[in-house]
């Protein structure tokens, strides 16, 4: 695989890590998942919100979840908040949709994990590569991200 930033910081700080390339770009987290060969559960799903004083936070949740901006508006007690525009993203975090992790985000927009992202020992983040992930443990992304951990997650009748 070409090593990409995300890889290369990897290696700089020494954290260990296996590529998952694809055979196709993926399509949505279920094929990413099917082509790595992992769960869903494994990925670490990564959206950014924006609330009505336009400030941002990167909510992460597993792959097979979904962000409850409500949630997240609480967490950090901000007014409403909704999902960027696809088109938008780029030009606030440096990612392209679908390729967003965690790493490289500005100081000023904090990221929140869900809680639930902890109950995988490894989990799965972009490579920053269409072409691939990356698979390592939630503790090294945990100690390179220094997130906000908060209950996320938006809830389902069939979950509660």
């Amino acid at each position: 695989m070409t090593p990409t930033k995300i890889s290369q910081y990897l290696e700089k700080n020494r954290i260990r890590f296996r590529w998952l390339p694809h055979q196709t770009e993926a399509v949505s987290i279920a094929d990413a998942a099917q082509q790595r060969g992992i769960r869903p559960h494994q990925m670490v799903k990564c959206i950014l919100l924006r609330d009505m004083g336009n400030k941002h936070a990167l909510a992460c949740v597993p792959g097979d979840e979904s962000v409850d901006p409500k949630k997240v508006r609480e967490a950090l007690g901000w007014r409403r908040m909704t999902c960027v525009c696809k088109n938008d993203i780029k030009q606030i975090i440096n990612y392209q949709a679908g390729t967003i992790t965690p790493l490289f985000i500005p100081e000023h927009i904090p990221v929140i994990f869900d809680s639930t992202l902890y109950e995988e020992p490894e989990v799965t983040i972009s490579s920053g590569h269409t072409m691939a992930g990356i698979l390592l443990s939630i503790k090294d992304l945990n100690k390179l991200v220094l997130p906000r951990i908060y209950d996320i997650v938006r809830k389902t009748e069939l979950s509660d």
